[in-house]
């Protein structure tokens, strides 16, 4: 039972992470469906920001956006203030009287949630395309030229963008924060070649405002705004040209507190959008959000099990000592980037990858019991953890 229980856990993990993104990139190989992309298409866009005491970075990622390289004449900025209490509104105000595009200020009173907020400016966009900034979001200035290019091909209905974290002082942290995110981005171009992607960044997104669905106060747009847009018939894809320049969180205490809230949202997405999982409508699609959400939330289980029946096993065989002594110098390393981490030294690959992987799998753990528990999420902080 116990060796059953071994390779099933191992089976199961290596499909999760390795054999579902190498079935993609051969899927990919076999048929894929290219996107159809113009650089002369440059339609009327919206940027929506939902802030919440903002201050600290709103003037700079409004200073930003105005310097992104697309006409002015076709260009607005909507930013809409959570009950903000710090100054936020003023900065914007300020802003909106002398700049060369529209941007206009809506205030959410009381406080009612980034989803919410969305919902409110989307009533009041005028663009084709609505395009979702983070209040703290850096674009590359060719940013909304890149994504906008992909709406030229009519089964495109949402695109996201590439996010790189940088150092407090601009430089970069690597192609993304960590090897996840080399990672993430290689699977999200590969299911972009076979159709569309799972799962979005929402820093740097874009929408045919004709797709968008107005959502619940509780629900993840992140997440359930693109699904919505493949429940409609269209594609959502990756453009990895479209760059975000965010600054990466500086301590695991922040990293966990923010993937904890964000996978507990996905989780309640899911089960809003679990349609999507039925075969019978899309087969493939379902597939792809099980494979990729469903189980990549659950995989903490079979990472326990895999512990459990390693360890048990361990005096049995030869194999199964080498997979329990593997295990434990994982967690062990992963112990050690914990504690360099939390000493304020920066962490070599081999500590970071062993450590963020230990994280991001206890953040899905804390957020399944907090779905069974029934709770959900619905107003947010700056991002700071």
């Amino acid at each position: 039972m116990m060796q059953l229980l071994f390779w099933l856990s191992l089976f199961l993990l290596f499909y999760i992470y390795f054999g579902y993104p190498l079935a993609v990139k051969a899927l990919a190989s076999v048929r894929p469906k290219p996107v159809q992309k113009s650089e002369d298409l440059l339609p009327k866009v919206s940027i929506l920001i939902a802030a919440y005491n903002e201050a600290k970075d709103i003037e700079a990622t409004l200073r930003n956006k105005l310097a992104l390289d697309y006409p002015s004449d076709s260009l607005e900025i909507l930013v809409v203030s959570d009950e903000s209490e710090d100054g936020t509104d003023e900065i914007v105000e300020n802003i909106a009287k002398d700049a060369p595009v529209s941007i206009r200020l809506l205030r959410q009173v009381p406080r009612q949630g980034k989803t919410s907020g969305l919902n409110s400016l989307y009533q009041n966009a005028t663009g084709e395309i609505l395009l979702f900034s983070d209040a703290n979001s850096q674009w590359d200035a060719q940013a909304v030229r890149k994504l906008v290019r992909n709406f030229k091909d009519p089964e495109v209905g949402y695109v996201t963008g590439k996010m790189v974290y940088v150092h407090q002082d601009g430089s970069l942290v690597g192609d993304g924060c960590s090897a996840y995110m080399k990672y993430e981005n290689w699977l999200r171009l590969q299911e972009t070649k076979i159709g569309s992607v799972v799962g979005v960044d929402g820093g740097i997104d874009a929408i045919r405002k004709e797709l968008y669905q107005p959502l619940r106060a509780d629900q993840l747009p992140d997440f359930v705004q693109p699904l919505k847009v493949v429940e409609q018939g269209y594609r959502v894809v990756y453009e990895p040209e479209a760059l975000l320049k965010e600054e990466a969180l500086t301590d695991g205490g922040s990293e966990f507190s923010m993937r904890v809230r964000v996978s507990l949202r996905a989780l309640w997405a899911l089960k809003d959008m679990k349609q999507l999982m039925n075969p019978a409508n899309d087969a493939l699609f379902a597939w792809q959000m099980i494979s990729h959400k469903l189980l990549r939330y659950g995989a903490f289980v079979p990472m326990l099990t895999l512990a459990m029946s390693a360890l048990y096993l361990a005096p049995k065989a030869g194999i199964y000592t080498l997979a329990a002594l593997g295990y434990v110098g994982f967690a062990l390393l992963a112990w050690q980037g914990h504690k360099k981490e939390a000493d304020g030294e920066s962490l070599s690959t081999v500590y970071s990858i062993p450590y963020y992987f230990m994280l991001l799998n206890l953040a899905s753990y804390k957020a399944c019991v907090a779905f069974v528990k029934g709770e959900k999420k619905v107003i947010w902080n700056p991002r700071k953890g």
